[in-house]
């Protein structure tokens, strides 16, 4: 097994998709579905494997590449599709080629619904492939129990109906059918239930559940329960077949389907491959393009080059937007809607997972280097003077200015490092005057480190707007410190980052690795400090009245409660009483205190 193995295998989404597994000499060997793709494929590296083929298989693994898709059905589709084009050595082959069932609705007068396996171009219409041949039996009888539909074979058009050609047959009888044959249904009553059908099919639905919804309430109200039992099914089954597949779809047509992106400085390109509606092809790749930033002409590129490699492409390209050039016998497309634009986004989907891993592997191989790159776009972002690999974040807490606190929070390298954290109670501010507090707590942390010389930090945060962040940015001129540390304050409401002499605020994405690593230490430091103040208010209700006579400690109180329970029993035993059982100390220091009468 490929030691890069445990890097894909810690990098894989946690999506449904399909996977496959590739030797060294780059043969396919395996493709599987999965409905969580991380579980699945790390289950073949992890479980006890008996089957001695397949533990044969999983020592010839040596690259392993996925599809995401949009859910299980797309997953199972795109897994027999592959399977059937590269037929891999340990794939289960498939005896025959059957296609998936579609639902036809022939093009005549009076049409016809029914399964089948061929399409044919004779102007019918044709809906899905479906899953499986019972899904498509219970949405045909779901549709014949509604609209009793003709089932026969007969040509039928006004002329053969009005020459009495047909007679009814059992069919009528047993009320499975309307009987259009011998006129008992008009074209045009035949035709409107056919419209209602074909919204079924096409996945219409609202206004279908609508009318059904209606009925069940009628027949509820008229007490006829089994009647509103069966709507109630006919319902669900209804939106049961309310999804289309993305992988397996024949009105997506042949298409080829591009999405581009960028993600730090770096391109990246999702190809997708369409034949008849199927999903034949897929690949994720990542775009060099050192010089050229125009997301438009990049695109042409990629499209050119594709078509270069293979040789062709579709009539339509679908794309998120327009390329720069024209390219010969391609029509580019930018869909609003439509099977088109859901075949971009599962494009979009696959091109995010591959970033992921991208950075994911990156990170896992280099460290330091994703590292760096983090810190450099953090002090661009920001207008710092130097690489922030310690920065450290203060949050004050109090209420209505009692039991006043403070926190700090340190991250090392990107990273909280819990053993640097510092609590604070503020001595020098009476009141709630947070600005005061900021001074207070940034004075001591920095001069304690300056004196006993330990390093100071590239970046401080402190929790607020432009107040707090001048408080402190005050306190740091007196220590001399403005120009060798930068100091940023960020306002909770919208996360507005506010830097020193600047009116306006910087405002970034919440994607971004710089506010991402800012809140998370905006957060922290919250955290830390109202627990912190919880606790000193907490201990400050339990206090009993005797803890804030000067002197007497925790022990002595202790003693005195234990042994006269209440302050009264204490005042009216007497000072001798109290040097007998507790000490001539703790007795002096309550005289001294006027504490006996």
């Amino acid at each position: 097994m490929s030691t890069k193995i445990p890097q894909i295998l810690s990098s894989l989404p946690h999506f449904p998709g399909v996977y496959q597994f590739f030797d060294e000499g780059g043969n396919l060997l395996y493709v599987g579905k999965a409905k969580n793709l991380k579980s699945r494929v790390n289950s073949y590296f992890t479980k006890q494997e008996e089957n001695p083929k397949r533990q044969i298989m999983v020592s010839k693994i040596e690259n392993i590449k996925y599809t995401v898709v949009k859910d299980e059905q797309d997953a199972f589709f795109l897994e027999n599709t592959l399977i059937k084009q590269y037929q891999p050595r340990y794939n289960t082959l498939l005896k025959d080629d059957k296609s998936y069932p579609s639902i036809c609705v022939t093009n005549e007068p009076f049409p016809q619904v029914f399964a089948t396996r061929q399409i044919k171009e004779d102007g019918s219409k044709y809906f899905g492939p479906y899953a499986s041949a019972r899904s498509v039996h219970n949405l045909l009888t779901l549709i014949q129990e509604m609209f009793s539909l003709r089932t026969c074979r007969l040509k039928l058009d006004a002329s053969s109906i009005e020459q009495k050609k047909y007679q009814s047959c059992l069919e009528l009888d047993i009320k499975n059918c309307c009987a259009p044959c011998i006129g008992k249904q008009t074209q045009a009553q035949y035709n409107e239930s056919i419209k209602v059908v074909i919204d079924i099919l096409k996945g219409h639905f609202k206004r279908v559940k609508e009318t059904l919804s209606q009925q069940m309430l009628n027949a509820a109200q008229s007490l006829n329960f089994e009647q509103a039992h069966t709507l109630q099914q006919h319902i669900a089954l209804i939106e049961k077949f309310s999804t289309k597949s993305l992988v397996v779809n024949t009105s997506a047509g042949s298409v080829d389907v591009f999405f581009l992106q960028t993600n730090n400085k770096r391109y990246y390109c999702s190809f997708l491959r369409t034949e008849d509606g199927t999903l034949v092809y897929s690949h994720t790749f990542e775009v060099n393009s050192p010089i050229e930033t125009d997301l438009a002409k990049i695109l042409s590129v990629v499209v050119m080059q594709v078509k270069e490699k293979l040789q062709e492409l579709s009539p339509i390209v679908v794309v998120p937007f327009v390329p720069s050039d024209v390219i010969e016998d391609v029509a580019f497309m930018v869909p609003a809607a439509s099977d088109k634009l859901k075949l971009l986004q599962l494009a979009q989907k696959n091109c995010n997972a591959y970033i992921a891993q991208r950075v994911q592997l990156a990170e896992q191989t280099n460290p330091n280097a994703a590292l760096e790159e983090h810190l450099t776009e953090m002090k661009t972002r920001l207008q710092l003077s130097a690489l922030p690999y310690h920065i450290e974040c203060f949050d004050n807490s109090n209420i209505q200015g009692t039991h006043p606190v403070a926190s700090c929070v340190v991250f090392k390298r990107a990273k909280p490092s819990k053993k640097d954290y510092r609590l604070f109670t503020i001595k020098t501010v009476v009141g709630a005057n947070d600005f005061a507090s900021m001074q207070e707590i940034i004075t001591r942390r920095y001069t304690r480190m300056l004196n006993e010389n330990i390093p100071l930090p590239q970046l401080i945060v402190v929790d607020g707007g432009k107040g707090q962040l001048s408080a402190a940015y005050e306190a740091l001129q007196k220590l001399d410190l403005t120009a060798k540390i930068d100091i940023i304050g960020l306002a909770k409401r919208l996360e507005e980052v506010f830097v020193p002499y600047h009116e306006t605020p910087l405002y970034l994405s919440k994607k971004e690795f710089s506010l991402k690593v800012l809140m998370q230490l905006r957060d922290e430091a919250h955290r830390f400090a109202i627990t912190f103040h919880r606790k000193k208010r907490s201990k400050g209700m339990v206090q009993h009245p005797l803890s804030h006579i000067e002197g007497l400690g925790k022990t002595s109180v202790d003693k005195l409660l234990l042994n006269y329970k209440t302050i009264a029993n204490i005042k009216n035993a007497g000072y001798d009483d109290v040097c007998q059982k507790i000490g001539t100390r703790v007795a002096n220091i309550l005289l001294d205190k006027t504490f006996f009468d």
